[in-house]
């Protein structure tokens, strides 16, 4: 039911709300990282999970379903899981995006999702590891310039937000750049180390090495330079107007009940706002961006025009 029709029949639909919130959950809850365990946004998210299952007093299951950029539990979102809010995954642009990338799209994320919050999103940057001859971002684009495809970079997969945002970098300095996709940004945090790959362009799962002496940040990627990193340049300090934080949520699937996503997001906005989850986002420096279940639909719609005018521009196919 699209909000219209809500708002012209509160008087009929307040009971069915008031009904689901009464009755759920009876079970556990599902909840799908689309990543292997360990990087940020799977700890961000177990947070939510554990605060979540105090809450609701029934456990909130964490399941890691890694691999392709990202996206494998989408399918199973949009086509096979009950709408009865047992079966939930994060929703980040990779999904967003993926139906511009390919010849036949497997879902419409505008239409095939119920979109219930916007949480947070990450802290992205390029580092390397300590002993490399690099250390600036500018060092790394001039030796790439001399020397083209002789440089690697790893992300946490094809057509990920951060990997277009290196292709968009790679096609403004016109050099050329070899891309290791990984199924998430801890794996390659250790090609990096073990010197397989030159440098990470991922969320800050490489934050703790860079604390440690083992790897060298060489720029961050948000607007202001990180509390954490304050000598690192941001992509606009070093001359790129672009902001890259790729806010996600959690969505579930199509027409869920609109009593239920109220119980879920009312129970994950309070996890979230919550000192335990702050201090997490605060680990990997992730910033708040929280969205209503109203304005995170608008904002995949919105965005979803954004992605499919990216895709088109920059001329990247994932078959």
């Amino acid at each position: 039911m699209n909000r219209r029709s809500l708002l012209a029949l509160p008087l009929l639909a307040a009971p069915a709300v008031a009904r689901a919130q009464a009755r759920y959950p009876e079970r556990p809850i599902r909840l799908i990282i689309p990543w292997p365990a360990g990087g940020s946004a799977d700890a961000q998210l177990r947070s939510i999970g554990e605060l979540a299952t105090r809450a609701l007093g029934q456990p909130v299951v964490i399941e890691n379903r890694g691999g392709a950029g990202g996206t494998l539990h989408a399918v199973h979102l949009a086509r096979e899981a009950r709408p009865d809010g047992y079966t939930l995954g994060q929703m980040h642009l990779s999904i967003v995006r993926r139906p511009y990338l390919v010849r036949t799209p497997q879902w419409d994320t505008t239409t095939d999702f119920t979109h219930i919050i916007g949480m947070t999103g990450w802290l992205f940057g390029v580092a390397v590891k300590a002993d490399s001859r690099f250390q600036t971002f500018q060092e790394m684009i001039a030796f790439a310039r001399a020397n083209p495809g002789k440089l690697s970079y790893s992300t946490s997969g094809i057509a990920t937000t951060n990997h277009l945002a290196m292709e968009d970098i790679v096609a403004r300095e016109r050099v050329e750049l070899t891309h290791v996709p990984f199924r998430g940004a801890n794996e390659g945090v250790t090609a990096v180390l073990s010197g397989s790959v030159d440098m990470i362009a991922d969320s800050s799962t490489w934050a703790g090495n860079v604390e440690a002496g083992q790897m060298r940040l060489l720029c961050v990627w948000s607007a202001e330079r990180a509390p954490r990193f304050p000598n690192v340049p941001t992509l606009k300090e070093l001359g790129y107007d672009m902001v890259v934080t790729s806010p996600y949520g959690v969505s579930g699937p199509p027409r869920m009940d609109s009593g239920v996503v109220k119980v879920l997001h009312d129970v994950m906005r309070d996890a979230l706002m919550s000192p335990e989850n702050t201090r997490v986002r605060a680990q990997f420096d992730m910033p708040i961006n929280y969205l209503n279940t109203e304005q995170y639909q608008d904002f995949i719609l919105r965005r979803a025009a954004y992605e499919r005018e990216i895709v088109t521009r920059l001329g990247i196919r994932m078959e």
